[in-house]
Order: C-alpha cells, then structure tokens, then sequence
C-alpha cells in the first residue's frame, strides 16, 4: 500500500481533534496527580501509624498493578457497585491517581531534603502546621522536584494511549477508527508515531532547561 498525502490531509482534522484530547487528558491527570501525590506523600509523614502505613500500602497498592487494569477497574467494574463515570472522567482519574503514586514519591524526597533546622525553626516562630507547610517547607522543596514532576508528565503524555481501552476518543482511538473504516492503518498510525514524536521531543527540550534552571536550586 502506498503512501497517500490527499487521504493524510482528508484524516488530519479527526487526528487534530484526538491530539487536542489527548493534550487536555495529560494537563488535567498531571493536575490530579500533583495534588494527590503531594497529599499522600504528607500523609505517610503522619505522626498516626494507622494513617501512614495505610497510605504507604495504598501507594504500594496503585504501584504494583498495571494502568491498564486499573482504567478497567475504574470504567467497567464501578458501575457494578452504581459508580458509573464518563469515559474522559475514567481516564483523568485513573491516570491521575496512579502518576500520583509516583509523583509521592518525589514530593517525599523533597521534603526530606529540607534540613531540619528549617522545621524547627518554622516551630520556633510559632507558625502552625498549616502555616510551616505552605511558608517554609514547600517553597524550599518543589523547586528542586519540577524536572522530576515534568518527566512525570510526558510518561502521562505518552500513556495515554491506553485510554482507547476504555473508549476515549484521544489520538490513538481516532486513528484506530478511521483505519478501521477506511481499511488504511499506514497513514493514520504514522501519524500518531509523528505527532507523539514531535511532541516527546519538544517536551524533552523543555525538560532539558527546567533540570538546568531548578538544578541550580537544588545545589
């Protein structure tokens, strides 16, 4: 089969709009995955052993099973119990929560970078917990974090699809679809490997300056 540049041209408004998803799914799982990775790595510092070892074991938990799996879990075996999400819900949740068990790991290293001195000078000074966090602590340990966080966020980017599974319309679902009704998969599926290419690449850039600009900080 050849190469046919008019069918490319015919296509790529539909590969455009599952690249646009596919973009969307990333920002919006990376947003749920820092969050929720900041709270269960300050979770597992809790004083309470209940707390911390049961976060520690949910975190190993998400860790060792499959994605794959887990996006099943999440959009076919929920609706058994009347937990019933949209498809693109689905899939920002189970990405999000299972990259936040990786992003935990990196706000805890972080955080225990921070000297202690600061923590009992944050004490000293008669700032509460909440206070201590937000003003002492995490100012001082995310900077160092971000290129980790970042190379974080184009695994998502490159995870995602895995979302076809659970029938998420993203890049990879579309080209399947307009393979599957044309019977031509050469144009459709380069173009996936181009667009996740070039976006890899200039996301690698991007990563390449955050590591040299926060690098700094963290010496």
């Amino acid at each position: 089969m050849e190469w046919d540049w008019a069918f490319v041209w015919q296509i790529m408004p539909t590969l455009l709009e599952g690249l646009k998803l596919t973009l969307l799914i990333t920002l919006l799982a990376s947003a749920v995955a820092m969050v929720l990775g900041l709270g269960f790595a300050i979770l597992r510092r809790s004083s309470v052993a209940v707390v911390a070892r049961g976060t520690g074991w949910f975190v190993e938990f998400i860790r060792g099973t499959p994605l794959l799996v887990q996006l099943y879990v999440i959009f076919y075996v929920l609706p058994d119990i009347g937990i019933r999400l949209p498809p693109l819900v689905a899939g920002v949740i189970g990405m999000g929560l299972h990259y936040a068990t990786y992003t935990a790991e990196v706000y805890r290293g972080g955080i225990e970078n921070v000297p202690r001195g600061q923590w009992e000078a944050a004490k000293a000074t008669n700032l509460t917990a909440r206070q201590a966090w937000l003003h002492v602590i995490l100012p001082q340990a995310v900077p160092p974090m971000i290129p980790a966080l970042a190379n974080y966020l184009i695994a998502m980017f490159k995870e995602t699809p895995l979302l076809s599974a659970i029938t998420v319309l993203e890049l990879m679902n579309q080209a399947k679809s307009v393979a599957n009704s044309s019977y031509r998969y050469i144009e459709p599926m380069t173009m996936v490997g181009v667009f996740f290419l070039a976006i890899s690449l200039v996301s690698v850039v991007i990563l390449k300056w955050l590591e040299h600009r926060f690098g700094k900080v963290a010496k």
